[in-house]
Protein backbone atom coordinates (compact mmCIF):
# COMPACT_ATOMS: atom_id res chain seq x y z
CA UNK A 1 0.00 0.00 0.00
CA UNK A 2 1.25 3.63 -1.00
CA UNK A 3 2.32 5.30 1.91
CA UNK A 4 3.58 8.63 0.50
CA UNK A 5 2.65 11.75 2.14
CA UNK A 6 -0.91 12.94 1.56
CA UNK A 7 -1.30 17.05 0.18
CA UNK A 8 -4.27 18.22 0.11
CA UNK A 9 -3.31 21.91 -1.85
CA UNK A 10 -6.47 24.15 -0.13
CA UNK A 11 -5.23 27.38 1.18
CA UNK A 12 -5.52 27.35 4.83
CA UNK A 13 -7.30 23.92 5.75
CA UNK A 14 -6.78 24.09 9.22
CA UNK A 15 -9.34 23.61 12.22
CA UNK A 16 -12.94 23.95 10.97
CA UNK A 17 -12.11 24.50 7.81
CA UNK A 18 -10.86 21.43 7.25
CA UNK A 19 -13.20 19.58 8.70
CA UNK A 20 -15.69 21.45 6.80
CA UNK A 21 -14.09 20.51 3.55
CA UNK A 22 -13.83 16.81 4.28
CA UNK A 23 -17.16 16.37 5.50
CA UNK A 24 -19.10 18.72 2.53
CA UNK A 25 -16.57 17.21 -0.10
CA UNK A 26 -19.54 14.78 -1.06
CA UNK A 27 -17.20 13.45 -3.99
CA UNK A 28 -14.14 12.32 -1.46
CA UNK A 29 -16.41 11.21 1.16
CA UNK A 30 -17.83 9.09 -1.65
CA UNK A 31 -14.58 7.70 -2.62
CA UNK A 32 -13.34 6.82 1.19
CA UNK A 33 -16.56 5.41 1.73
CA UNK A 34 -16.43 2.92 -1.35
CA UNK A 35 -13.19 1.30 0.05
CA UNK A 36 -12.03 -1.86 1.17
CA UNK A 37 -10.15 -0.44 3.88
CA UNK A 38 -10.80 1.57 7.09
CA UNK A 39 -10.41 5.09 6.43
CA UNK A 40 -9.95 7.43 9.24
CA UNK A 41 -8.54 11.31 9.83
CA UNK A 42 -7.48 12.94 12.94
CA UNK A 43 -6.99 16.41 13.21
CA UNK A 44 -3.82 17.83 15.24
CA UNK A 45 -5.47 17.22 18.43
CA UNK A 46 -6.18 13.66 17.13
CA UNK A 47 -9.80 14.62 17.13
CA UNK A 48 -11.39 11.99 14.75
CA UNK A 49 -12.56 14.09 11.89
CA UNK A 50 -14.07 11.84 8.99
CA UNK A 51 -14.53 7.69 9.84
CA UNK A 52 -15.33 5.61 6.26
CA UNK A 53 -18.10 2.71 6.74
CA UNK A 54 -15.01 -0.25 6.34
CA UNK A 55 -14.03 1.34 9.44
CA UNK A 56 -17.46 1.08 10.75
CA UNK A 57 -17.07 -2.72 9.26
CA UNK A 58 -13.82 -3.16 11.07
CA UNK A 59 -14.25 -1.85 14.59
CA UNK A 60 -17.92 -2.42 14.98
CA UNK A 61 -17.90 1.30 15.89
CA UNK A 62 -20.20 3.65 13.69
CA UNK A 63 -19.26 7.30 12.25
CA UNK A 64 -21.83 8.72 14.69
CA UNK A 65 -19.74 7.74 18.07
CA UNK A 66 -16.57 8.06 16.53
CA UNK A 67 -16.83 11.53 15.07
CA UNK A 68 -15.15 14.34 17.29
CA UNK A 69 -13.73 12.01 19.63
CA UNK A 70 -10.15 11.07 20.54
CA UNK A 71 -9.43 7.55 19.29
CA UNK A 72 -7.82 6.80 22.86
CA UNK A 73 -11.16 8.28 24.56
CA UNK A 74 -12.10 4.55 25.95
CA UNK A 75 -13.08 3.02 22.10
CA UNK A 76 -10.22 2.04 20.22
CA UNK A 77 -7.40 1.77 23.11
CA UNK A 78 -4.84 0.43 20.07
CA UNK A 79 -2.17 -1.84 21.11
CA UNK A 80 0.99 -3.32 19.55
CA UNK A 81 1.72 -7.02 19.36
CA UNK A 82 3.22 -7.26 22.64
CA UNK A 83 -0.35 -5.72 24.38
CA UNK A 84 1.65 -2.95 24.96
CA UNK A 85 -0.53 0.33 24.73
CA UNK A 86 -0.07 2.64 21.67
CA UNK A 87 -2.08 5.62 22.75
CA UNK A 88 -0.89 8.53 23.68
CA UNK A 89 3.08 6.95 23.68
CA UNK A 90 3.55 5.47 20.51
CA UNK A 91 0.75 5.68 18.21
CA UNK A 92 1.23 5.89 14.87
CA UNK A 93 -0.60 8.92 14.51
CA UNK A 94 0.91 10.81 17.29
CA UNK A 95 4.39 9.83 15.54
CA UNK A 96 2.99 11.11 11.97
CA UNK A 97 1.60 14.24 12.61
CA UNK A 98 4.76 15.24 14.44
CA UNK A 99 7.33 13.83 12.38
CA UNK A 100 5.72 14.03 9.13
CA UNK A 101 7.23 10.79 7.91
CA UNK A 102 4.92 7.56 6.81
CA UNK A 103 4.14 5.13 9.01
CA UNK A 104 3.56 1.35 8.90
CA UNK A 105 2.49 -0.89 11.55
CA UNK A 106 0.41 -3.87 13.23
CA UNK A 107 -1.71 -3.00 15.52
CA UNK A 108 -4.50 -4.39 17.65
CA UNK A 109 -7.73 -1.70 18.30
CA UNK A 110 -10.75 -2.91 20.78
CA UNK A 111 -13.69 -3.71 18.52
CA UNK A 112 -17.20 -2.35 20.15
CA UNK A 113 -17.91 -6.49 21.17
CA UNK A 114 -14.53 -6.28 23.61
CA UNK A 115 -12.30 -8.38 21.33
CA UNK A 116 -8.64 -6.81 19.61
CA UNK A 117 -8.94 -7.44 15.66
CA UNK A 118 -5.26 -7.67 14.23
CA UNK A 119 -5.01 -4.68 11.47
CA UNK A 120 -2.02 -3.61 9.72
CA UNK A 121 -1.96 0.11 9.60
CA UNK A 122 -0.50 3.05 7.28
CA UNK A 123 -0.33 6.45 8.38
CA UNK A 124 0.46 9.18 6.66
CA UNK A 125 0.54 13.50 7.05
CA UNK A 126 -2.04 15.82 5.53
CA UNK A 127 -0.42 18.92 4.53
CA UNK A 128 -1.81 22.34 3.19
CA UNK A 129 -0.37 23.82 0.34
CA UNK A 130 2.43 25.80 2.23
CA UNK A 131 3.13 22.59 3.62
CA UNK A 132 2.48 22.47 6.84
CA UNK A 133 1.10 18.78 8.67
CA UNK A 134 -2.83 19.85 9.07
CA UNK A 135 -4.29 16.19 10.11
CA UNK A 136 -3.00 12.46 9.26
CA UNK A 137 -4.89 9.49 8.11
CA UNK A 138 -4.94 6.76 8.69
CA UNK A 139 -5.41 3.21 6.07
CA UNK A 140 -6.22 0.09 7.85
CA UNK A 141 -7.30 -3.24 6.81
CA UNK A 142 -8.38 -6.18 9.08
CA UNK A 143 -6.09 -9.28 8.92
CA UNK A 144 -7.83 -11.73 11.35
CA UNK A 145 -7.59 -14.22 8.56
CA UNK A 146 -4.20 -13.46 7.61
CA UNK A 147 -3.24 -13.21 11.49
CA UNK A 148 -5.37 -17.39 12.06
CA UNK A 149 -3.76 -18.68 9.13
CA UNK A 150 -0.14 -18.01 10.24
CA UNK A 151 -1.04 -19.07 14.07
CA UNK A 152 -2.11 -22.88 12.16
CA UNK A 153 1.11 -22.82 9.94
CA UNK A 154 2.99 -22.44 12.98
CA UNK A 155 0.68 -24.66 15.11
CA UNK A 156 1.06 -27.39 12.34
CA UNK A 157 5.05 -26.72 11.93
CA UNK A 158 5.10 -27.06 15.81
CA UNK A 159 2.77 -30.64 15.43
CA UNK A 160 4.48 -32.03 12.52
CA UNK A 161 7.93 -31.44 13.81
CA UNK A 162 7.22 -33.85 16.42
CA UNK A 163 6.39 -36.61 14.07
CA UNK A 164 9.47 -36.21 11.47
CA UNK A 165 13.22 -35.54 11.75
CA UNK A 166 14.93 -32.23 11.23
CA UNK A 167 16.17 -33.21 8.19
CA UNK A 168 13.04 -34.29 6.87
CA UNK A 169 10.82 -31.07 8.13
CA UNK A 170 13.58 -28.63 6.07
CA UNK A 171 13.85 -30.75 3.49
CA UNK A 172 9.86 -30.46 3.07
CA UNK A 173 10.30 -26.52 3.99
CA UNK A 174 12.76 -26.19 1.30
CA UNK A 175 11.08 -28.04 -1.51
CA UNK A 176 7.88 -26.36 -0.71
CA UNK A 177 9.58 -23.23 -0.98
CA UNK A 178 10.96 -23.75 -4.33
CA UNK A 179 9.00 -26.24 -5.57
CA UNK A 180 11.88 -28.77 -6.14
CA UNK A 181 12.34 -32.50 -6.44
CA UNK A 182 13.94 -34.90 -3.88
CA UNK A 183 17.65 -36.09 -4.21
CA UNK A 184 19.33 -39.11 -3.27
CA UNK A 185 22.87 -38.56 -2.51
CA UNK A 186 25.57 -40.29 -0.35
CA UNK A 187 26.24 -39.02 2.78
CA UNK A 188 29.13 -39.54 5.16
CA UNK A 189 27.94 -40.23 8.51
CA UNK A 190 28.06 -41.78 11.97
CA UNK A 191 24.65 -44.24 12.38
CA UNK A 192 23.67 -44.20 15.97
CA UNK A 193 21.80 -47.26 17.39
CA UNK A 194 20.02 -47.33 20.81
CA UNK A 195 17.50 -49.57 22.56
CA UNK A 196 16.37 -50.65 26.17
CA UNK A 197 17.73 -53.76 27.22
CA UNK A 198 14.61 -56.29 28.76
CA UNK A 199 11.75 -53.71 27.18
CA UNK A 200 9.17 -56.54 26.38
CA UNK A 201 9.34 -57.79 29.80
CA UNK A 202 9.27 -54.04 31.46
CA UNK A 203 6.16 -53.97 28.92
CA UNK A 204 4.58 -56.92 29.63
CA UNK A 205 4.54 -56.79 33.42
CA UNK A 206 3.30 -52.87 33.18
CA UNK A 207 0.02 -50.95 32.32
CA UNK A 208 0.52 -48.85 28.61
CA UNK A 209 0.52 -45.55 30.58
CA UNK A 210 3.71 -46.46 32.35
CA UNK A 211 5.18 -47.88 29.50
CA UNK A 212 4.94 -44.91 27.05
CA UNK A 213 5.82 -42.44 29.98
CA UNK A 214 9.32 -44.09 30.25
CA UNK A 215 9.18 -44.36 26.68
CA UNK A 216 9.06 -40.86 26.60
CA UNK A 217 11.10 -40.34 29.34
CA UNK A 218 14.34 -41.94 28.38
CA UNK A 219 13.89 -40.62 24.37
CA UNK A 220 13.43 -37.03 25.46
CA UNK A 221 16.32 -37.26 27.39
CA UNK A 222 18.30 -38.67 24.08
CA UNK A 223 16.96 -36.15 21.91
CA UNK A 224 17.74 -33.70 23.88
CA UNK A 225 21.51 -35.01 23.71
CA UNK A 226 21.03 -35.45 20.12
CA UNK A 227 20.38 -31.89 19.41
CA UNK A 228 23.20 -30.77 21.44
CA UNK A 229 26.16 -32.78 19.76
CA UNK A 230 24.17 -31.70 16.47
CA UNK A 231 22.90 -35.04 15.52
CA UNK A 232 19.08 -35.70 14.07
CA UNK A 233 16.84 -38.93 15.00
CA UNK A 234 15.93 -40.72 11.65
CA UNK A 235 13.46 -43.00 13.03
CA UNK A 236 11.94 -44.25 16.58
CA UNK A 237 11.04 -48.24 16.06
CA UNK A 238 9.47 -49.13 19.14
CA UNK A 239 11.95 -49.43 21.79
CA UNK A 240 14.67 -48.24 19.54
CA UNK A 241 15.69 -45.39 18.03
CA UNK A 242 18.14 -44.40 14.49
CA UNK A 243 20.13 -41.36 14.97
CA UNK A 244 23.04 -39.59 12.46
CA UNK A 245 25.32 -37.47 13.26
CA UNK A 246 28.88 -36.39 11.66
CA UNK A 247 30.37 -37.75 15.05
CA UNK A 248 27.92 -39.50 17.24
CA UNK A 249 31.11 -40.66 19.95
CA UNK A 250 30.38 -38.19 22.54
CA UNK A 251 26.73 -38.04 22.50
CA UNK A 252 26.24 -42.01 22.98
CA UNK A 253 29.07 -41.58 25.58
CA UNK A 254 27.06 -38.71 27.35
CA UNK A 255 23.82 -41.03 26.78
CA UNK A 256 24.91 -43.46 28.82
CA UNK A 257 26.50 -41.25 31.69
CA UNK A 258 22.88 -39.55 31.40
CA UNK A 259 20.99 -42.80 32.06
CA UNK A 260 22.78 -43.09 35.35
CA UNK A 261 21.32 -39.75 36.64
CA UNK A 262 18.15 -40.87 35.29
CA UNK A 263 18.16 -44.22 36.81
CA UNK A 264 19.09 -42.69 40.00
CA UNK A 265 15.93 -40.63 39.87
CA UNK A 266 13.41 -43.71 38.85
CA UNK A 267 14.97 -45.46 42.02
CA UNK A 268 14.13 -42.54 44.11
CA UNK A 269 10.53 -42.69 42.89
CA UNK A 270 10.24 -46.03 43.27
CA UNK A 271 10.59 -46.64 39.87
CA UNK A 272 12.98 -49.85 38.15
CA UNK A 273 16.50 -48.95 36.16
CA UNK A 274 16.15 -48.83 32.59
CA UNK A 275 19.67 -49.68 30.52
CA UNK A 276 20.58 -49.04 27.59
CA UNK A 277 22.89 -50.67 24.66
CA UNK A 278 24.30 -48.46 21.41
CA UNK A 279 25.93 -49.29 18.53
CA UNK A 280 27.70 -47.06 16.51
CA UNK A 281 29.00 -47.47 12.70
CA UNK A 282 30.54 -45.09 10.75
CA UNK A 283 31.02 -44.32 6.83
CA UNK A 284 28.78 -43.78 3.56
CA UNK A 285 24.81 -43.83 3.23
CA UNK A 286 22.49 -43.65 0.61
CA UNK A 287 20.11 -40.77 1.85
CA UNK A 288 16.65 -40.54 0.20
CA UNK A 289 12.84 -40.79 0.10
CA UNK A 290 12.12 -44.10 0.62
CA UNK A 291 8.47 -45.17 0.36
CA UNK A 292 5.58 -45.41 -2.21
CA UNK A 293 3.83 -42.39 -4.00
CA UNK A 294 1.47 -41.77 -0.83
CA UNK A 295 4.13 -42.63 1.98
CA UNK A 296 7.74 -41.57 2.45
CA UNK A 297 10.26 -41.23 4.53
CA UNK A 298 13.63 -39.58 4.19
CA UNK A 299 15.87 -41.78 5.78
CA UNK A 300 19.14 -43.27 5.75
CA UNK A 301 19.71 -46.92 4.34
CA UNK A 302 22.85 -49.33 3.32
CA UNK A 303 25.53 -51.33 5.02
CA UNK A 304 26.66 -48.89 7.60
CA UNK A 305 23.14 -48.70 8.97
CA UNK A 306 22.63 -52.56 8.58
CA UNK A 307 25.71 -53.16 10.75
CA UNK A 308 25.12 -50.11 13.36
CA UNK A 309 21.70 -52.44 14.45
CA UNK A 310 23.99 -55.80 14.65
CA UNK A 311 26.82 -54.18 16.34
CA UNK A 312 24.33 -52.65 19.13
CA UNK A 313 22.59 -55.66 19.21
CA UNK A 314 26.28 -57.33 20.51
CA UNK A 315 26.84 -54.31 23.10
CA UNK A 316 26.78 -54.69 26.96
CA UNK A 317 23.75 -53.26 28.94
CA UNK A 318 25.18 -49.63 29.63
CA UNK A 319 27.70 -49.53 27.12
CA UNK A 320 28.88 -47.96 24.17
CA UNK A 321 30.23 -50.63 21.06
CA UNK A 322 31.39 -48.62 17.89
CA UNK A 323 33.07 -49.98 14.76
CA UNK A 324 36.74 -49.31 14.21
CA UNK A 325 35.49 -46.77 11.73
CA UNK A 326 34.06 -44.86 14.60
CA UNK A 327 36.91 -45.58 17.08
CA UNK A 328 39.47 -44.88 14.08
CA UNK A 329 38.29 -42.45 11.83
CA UNK A 330 40.57 -41.55 9.13
CA UNK A 331 43.26 -39.07 9.63
CA UNK A 332 42.27 -38.67 13.38
CA UNK A 333 43.44 -40.67 16.30
CA UNK A 334 41.20 -42.70 19.17
CA UNK A 335 38.07 -40.96 19.75
CA UNK A 336 37.79 -42.56 23.53
CA UNK A 337 39.07 -44.59 25.68
CA UNK A 338 38.19 -47.76 25.17
CA UNK A 339 39.21 -51.17 25.25
CA UNK A 340 39.14 -54.43 22.66
CA UNK A 341 36.15 -56.28 22.20
CA UNK A 342 36.21 -59.73 20.65
CA UNK A 343 35.40 -59.56 16.85
CA UNK A 344 31.66 -60.24 16.05
CA UNK A 345 30.10 -61.50 12.94
CA UNK A 346 28.07 -59.11 11.27
CA UNK A 347 27.05 -58.91 7.53
CA UNK A 348 29.42 -61.96 6.32
CA UNK A 349 33.12 -60.68 8.53
CA UNK A 350 34.26 -58.94 11.57
CA UNK A 351 32.58 -55.68 12.40
CA UNK A 352 34.14 -52.61 10.68
CA UNK A 353 36.42 -55.72 9.11
CA UNK A 354 40.04 -54.72 10.50
CA UNK A 355 39.74 -57.14 13.94
CA UNK A 356 40.07 -54.34 16.79
CA UNK A 357 36.82 -53.18 18.16
CA UNK A 358 35.73 -50.83 20.96
CA UNK A 359 33.38 -51.03 23.44
CA UNK A 360 33.39 -48.31 26.24
CA UNK A 361 31.25 -48.50 29.55
CA UNK A 362 30.92 -45.19 32.21
CA UNK A 363 34.04 -46.74 34.20
CA UNK A 364 36.15 -45.13 31.23
CA UNK A 365 36.92 -41.19 30.80
CA UNK A 366 36.96 -40.50 27.09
Amino acid sequence: MNTEPINIAVDDLLGEKLINFIRTNSLLASTLNSIYDGVYIVDQSMHVIFWNRAAEEITGFDAKTMMDRRCSDGKLNHVDADGEPLCGRICPLVACLTSGEPREQQVYPLHRLGHRVPVMTHVGPIRDASGKIVAAVEVFRDISQEEEHRALQEKFARLIRKYVSDTTYHDVVDRARTDGEADSRLVEVTILFLDIVGFTAFSENRGPAEVVEMLNEVFGTCDAITRKFHGDIDKFVGDALVAVFDDAVDAALDIQRTMTGLNRERRQRGEADVLLRVGLNSGTVIQGEIGTSERKDLTVIGDVVNTASRIEGFCAPGAVRMSEATFLPPGRGPRCAARAAAPRAAQGEAVGGGGLRAEEGLTHTP
